[in-house]
């Protein structure tokens, strides 16, 4: 067998490893909006904003579902965590503003400007906001990464997905697809143990939040 020809297998060999690691640790842990045990903050991943600075499909979807966990007594606080890097790009600012048009108390809701992937979103969750449980909401196709990687940092996560977007078809398989590499990343991430690119002060926002029952 070539070394080319070898090394492809051994990629796609890795990918698929790494694929089921994701998918068995999260295996019990992901629930619908009914179901999931309740928990004081839900987690809410975030995806791309437009130029006018609204979420797109697959974000408002995710926050759709965190806005139900709020009002169907599952979660007291939610914490928006996205890519905040440059400052016309706004994924928590515009996260928040659009739960609170839809009803969610402002102060409810808690930003973190650094999660910048999911890795980075769950270990600021723990060591930046305090989480110790959480909700972690995203589409369908990424939960089982994103719970996985949160109980790796010691958060008892469940998850709840969306799969409304579903019917964006080439997006949805674009995102399965890309579940693969990304899996290897997170598998990479985990083992090295590797900061995320912020760090930074414990913050009180979340604490803050859910205290106000």
């Amino acid at each position: 067998m070539a070394v080319g020809t070898l090394g492809g297998v051994v990629a796609v060999l890795v990918a698929i490893g790494c694929a089921h690691w994701v998918r068995s640790s999260a295996d019990g842990h992901i629930y619908d909006v009914a179901s999931v045990p309740a928990a004081p903050v839900a987690l809410v991943l975030g995806a791309q904003v437009g130029n006018d600075g609204q979420p797109s499909a697959f974000l408002a979807a995710r926050l759709e579902i965190a806005r139900q966990l709020l009002e169907h007594g599952k979660v007291k606080a939610i914490l928006v965590s996205g890519d905040h890097a440059e400052w016309a790009y706004d994924e928590p600012g515009s996260m928040q503003a659009w739960l609170v048009a839809r009803g969610v108390p402002a102060d409810r809701v808690v930003l973190d400007h650094a999660g910048f992937d999911t890795y980075d979103s769950c270990v600021r969750a723990n060591k930046i906001f305090g989480v110790r449980q959480a909700i972690v909401v995203t589409q369908d196709f990424h939960l089982p990464r994103a719970v996985t990687l949160c109980r790796e940092q010691g958060i008892e996560a469940t998850g709840v997905g969306d799969d409304t977007v579903r019917i964006y078809e080439k997006m949805w398989l674009r995102g399965e697809i890309r579940e693969y590499g990304a899996a290897v990343k997170a598998a990479a991430d985990v083992l090295t143990a590797r900061d995320p690119v912020f760090l930074g002060p414990h913050e009180t926002g979340v604490e803050e939040a859910i205290r106000r029952d």
